[in-house]
């Protein structure tokens, strides 16, 4: 819980000095991209590791993003490595990535299926969505992923609400039905 407040502040930092020089969509919200696609197993145990020091990890960083973040990006990123705060790379990453999207009004939508949906299909589901009252003046991003396991139909999911259309819930349902054996008569 304390490095989300952390990393969240590490965050807030970064969008409010993006904000002060006017590159949030043009530069940082980039990089951050960038940083986050380079976020393997190994490079952040390179990050975190104990072995190699602040100097080091700094070179390192330089490295593997140097003409790739703009100049704000890499300076925020050394004075998280000079305090000691390489721990929460990735925390202070998806913070920044999360108040991005409620400064921007954009909202994940979570599409699960059983199967790959075709673009046009997810597309023709987020209008659907976009068109409830709950998401009006909101932009909906859709993140779609696979689990057979549902064995058709979707759950639609964003921060605060989940709306299960998968068979797999209706056939919980019908059991749990099947369970309390609703049509016979309950003795008292």
């Amino acid at each position: 819980m304390r490095n989300q407040i952390i990393a969240h502040r590490y965050a807030k930092a970064l969008i409010d000095l993006a904000v002060e020089r006017g590159e949030l969509d043009t530069v940082v919200i980039k990089d951050i991209e960038t940083i986050r696609a380079a976020i393997t197993k190994e490079f952040n145990s390179i990050m975190t590791s104990p072995v190699y020091s602040d100097v080091q990890k700094i070179k390192i960083f330089k490295a593997v993003f140097s003409g790739r973040i703009s100049d704000l990006t890499f300076s925020f990123f050394n004075l998280v490595f000079s305090k000691s705060r390489e721990l929460l790379f990735s925390e202070i990453a998806a913070a920044f990535m999360e108040q991005y999207r409620e400064i921007k009004g954009i909202e994940i939508l979570e599409l699960t299926t059983a199967v790959e949906i075709s673009d046009e299909l997810k597309e023709s589901m987020g209008q659907r969505f976009a068109a409830l009252k709950r998401f009006e003046n909101k932009k909906l991003e859709i993140v779609t992923k696979v689990r057979p396991e549902i064995i058709g139909g979707f759950i639609a999911k964003t921060r605060d609400i989940m709306f299960d259309a998968s068979i797999r819930n209706d056939l919980n349902a019908i059991g749990r039905q099947f369970v309390e054996n609703m049509y016979v008569h309950k003795m008292r």
